[in-house]
């Protein structure tokens, strides 16, 4: 079982059949962790989260993440409430940005001004759950969004199972995690996170949040992500790392963040290798340090020692195995090691 002092998640995913979505689930809620989630890359999160939810009854099921421009806000709220109402009350709607290029350029969506495009969707969402079943709700003229809802009068909708549904909001970089703060129930920290970042680099951000919120910090839940490769060969650890970081590292979006790290140069030569042959094939270019800064490499005892001091900072945390360019067997022996060494 899970230590119950620390809080845990998993993830479903949306790529094999609903039983053995279910399945899943139901042996991560056996294993004793705190809930679990589901990504939007090639799928939508809110299905293989319906799937979980018929074969759980304790774990929060968390969209993590529903990317927030790629669909009308009125259509993700009224997923929010489906899931609200098929998991008794235990859904959590996380929403992210993700990437400009997989806003405009895959799902053919504006992406605008990120921050002030995320704020405006979580108004109307928080809107239309609280107050599309009572009449109140009537026009909404926004930048990026322009609603009409006089009709839903006629329509009558059926009240949410909670108007106060939490919403977390996913961050790579500190803008965005003190807008999550200011203005969500949560905070989601991307799981390419470091470790010093998650703990030297975050804190403050969310208190500037909180602050410009009116809040306290009791008032938020930080989940941080982490990516993880437990085995007894650190080096085939590094090895495997190498593509998770090259995905991410290539993207022009994220160049700060990496030259934050002091990986400038890193990052701008695998945005020209992706550009040549794709992340794998740039994989190469990631240096060992590159590699074990983004992923916790090392043996059980290793990582165990390396993520403790974000304990002091979060108050649950999502492990993930390295997964791009990786064969579902080696995903799944990592997913094993992770959960042999932190929930068994």
């Amino acid at each position: 079982m899970a230590d119950k002092t620390k809080r845990y998640w998993g993830f479903v995913l949306a790529d094999m059949p609903a039983a053995a979505v279910a399945a899943q689930a139901k042996m991560q809620e056996d294993a004793g962790l705190d809930g679990l989630l589901a990504p939007q890359l090639y799928s939508t999160p809110f299905i293989p989260l319906a799937a979980a939810a018929t074969a759980t009854s304790r774990v929060r099921l968390l969209s993590g993440i529903a990317l927030a421009f790629t669909r009308s806000p009125y259509e993700t709220a009224l997923a929010a409430m489906d899931m609200d109402r098929i998991s008794g009350g235990r859904f959590i709607l996380g929403l992210g940005c993700s990437v400009r290029t997989l806003s405009e350029e895959i799902y053919g969506m504006p992406y605008g001004k990120p921050l002030e495009h995320m704020r405006e969707v979580v108004e109307i969402i928080r809107l239309v759950i609280g107050k599309a079943h009572t009449g109140e709700l009537k026009r909404y003229d926004g930048v990026y969004h322009k609603h009409d809802f006089n009709m839903l009068q006629w329509l009558a909708p059926p009240p949410p199972l909670r108007t106060d549904m939490p919403i977390w909001i996913a961050a790579l970089r500190r803008p965005l995690v003190s807008l999550a703060a200011e203005i969500g129930d949560g905070v989601m920290g991307h799981p390419i996170w470091s470790v010093p970042w998650a703990t030297t680099k975050i804190p403050e951000a969310i208190e500037r949040g909180l602050k410009r919120g009116g809040k306290q910090r009791a008032d938020i839940e930080f989940q941080v992500g982490l990516y993880v490769a437990v085995s007894n060969d650190r080096a085939d650890a590094v090895n495997d790392a190498r593509a998770t970081v090259a995905f991410y590292a290539g993207a022009v979006q994220y160049e700060e963040y990496f030259a934050a790290h002091g990986f400038r140069e890193e990052a701008r030569r695998l945005q020209e290798g992706i550009q040549r042959g794709g992340f794998a094939g740039a994989a190469h270019l990631v240096p060992d340090e590159m590699a074990e800064t983004f992923v916790v490499c090392g043996t059980a005892d290793d990582v165990r020692k390396k993520i403790e001091p974000v304990w002091e900072v979060a108050d649950s945390l999502l492990l993930v195995p390295p997964t791009y360019a990786l064969p579902p067997a080696k995903i799944m022996a990592y997913a094993g090691a992770i959960a042999s060494t932190f929930y068994a």
